[in-house]
């Protein structure tokens, strides 16, 4: 009898403390589980990786070039000259570039689809990665330099592998990048403000 009471005791403390222990593993479960689906949230830095950035070109000169940062991209904002914009349209120009007519429609929203590349023609708007291998082209707004010849009208180049783009993103031909620099969605949000990353309601 004795022994028949000691292992009734026996069993309810057996399942007390099994009770006890499931409910303790659940507790830590739940603790443990909490930070982990925190941690698989976007965070704020994440979710504002993708916005819009407003940039103010009020202080721009004609022929400097601003440069933000957009998707973790470099997105240079270019305020050309009025000799800028008339060697864009130069025949000689065109024909040595591959697409001056920007033909990969995957290149530019339909808005940049001009010999500009751009909204307004005194600005561009574009992602300053190189199309061949991602490096980073650079600004070169000198005129006949003596390492890029006579021929050049200023534009961007990209020291890794040679490749050269004119001063509306545009490839030139023989040179790695098989297609022009790419243009990002963007307005222009008042006179001196453009907003890159949300596209332009053209009418």
């Amino acid at each position: 009898m004795n022994m028949k009471g000691n292992a009734v005791v026996d069993r309810k403390r057996r399942r007390l403390l099994i009770a006890a222990t499931t409910a303790i593993a659940g507790a830590g479960a739940i603790a443990v589980s909490i930070p982990l689906l925190e941690s698989m949230q976007p965070s704020a830095r994440a979710k504002t990786a993708g916005a819009p950035v407003d940039v103010d070109f009020s202080k721009l000169e004609p022929g400097e070039q601003v440069t933000v940062a957009w998707r973790g991209k470099p997105v240079w904002v270019l305020r050309r000259t009025p000799e800028n914009l008339a060697d864009l349209k130069r025949t000689d120009l065109r024909e040595r570039l591959r697409d001056p007519d920007s033909g990969v429609a995957s290149q530019q929203p339909t808005y940049a689809q001009n010999e500009f590349r751009s909204i307004k023609p005194e600005y561009l708007v574009v992602i300053g990665i190189c199309t061949h291998l991602g490096c980073v082209p650079a600004y070169r707004p000198d005129r006949s330099p003596a390492d890029l010849g006579e021929d050049w009208l200023g534009g961007y180049y990209c020291p890794c592998h040679g490749s050269r783009f004119d001063l509306a993103g545009r490839v030139f031909r023989g040179v790695p990048a098989p297609t022009n620099l790419v243009i990002p969605p963007y307005q222009f949000i008042s006179e001196n403000m453009v907003r890159i990353g949300e596209d332009a309601a053209i009418s």
